[in-house]
Parts: C-alpha cells; sequence; structure tokens
C-alpha cells in the first residue's frame, strides 16, 4: 500500500466524527441522512466527512434510485492494522522487559522485608 493511501486513511480515522460514522457503517450501508442523525451537525459537514472517508478509500458511494448509500471498504483498515502489526513485536517486547523488572523489584522488596523483621527478632 503506497504510503500516501496509508497516510489518508489515518487522517481519515483521526477524527472522532469519521470514526463514528464508519462504526455505523461497520452494521451496514446508510444514507447521509442517517448518518447526520446522531451528530449535531449539518449535512453538508457530514458530507464534508464522507468526502475524507472516500477519498481515503474507507467508504464508497452508490446510488439505488433515490437512495445513495454509504458502504464501508474495510481493506484500508486492514492495510493499515497490518501496518501497526510490524510495531507488535517491539511493544511485546517492551511489555516483557518491563514485567521482568516488575518481577526483579517485587523480588528484592521482599527479600530485603523478609531481612528487616528478621533483625528485629533478632
Amino acid at each position: 500500500m503506497p504510503n500516501d493511501l496509508l497516510s489518508a486513511t489515518f487522517a481519515a480515522l483521526a477524527d472522532p466524527t469519521r470514526r463514528a460514522i464508519l462504526g455505523r457503517l461497520a452494521s451496514g450501508a446508510a444514507s447521509v441522512t442517517e448518518l447526520a442523525e446522531p451528530f449535531d451537525i449539518s449535512l453538508p459537514a457530514v458530507s464534508k466527512h464522507l468526502k475524507v472517508l472516500e477519498r481515503a478509500g474507507l467508504i464508497t458511494r452508490a446510488r439505488d434510485a433515490q437512495w445513495r448509500p454509504c458502504p464501508l471498504d474495510g481493506r484500508p483498515l486492514k492495510n493499515a492494522f497490518d501496518w501497526l502489526g510490524h510495531y507488535r513485536g517491539f511493544w511485546t517486547q517492551s511489555f516483557d522487559r518491563l514485567d521482568e523488572y516488575l518481577d526483579e523489584i517485587n523480588t528484592k522488596e521482599k527479600l530485603h522485608a523478609r531481612n528487616s523483621s528478621r533483625r528485629k527478632n533478632v
């Protein structure tokens, strides 16, 4: 996937309204009017959000008589997910190292606590 399409996908996902629109479209195609219902913004504003999503390839616009559905296209989301997956190993290793460090600190604290209580009892 060329970088510019990946950038367009992430730019489209950066806005909470667009993410909410995509969330709604995950359950099926909807018209602009249906997509605008939960938001306190105008239809032209929703249309602008849809244009951003369309440029990113996340939705397509269709025409079925008077109804103009906007179905979701998940391929760019998969590409973004795959790109992010390259960093999963980095984060897994980082969290594993953190777990080991915390275990080491806990072991030292327990050992210190035992030694302190033994000294008090002597």
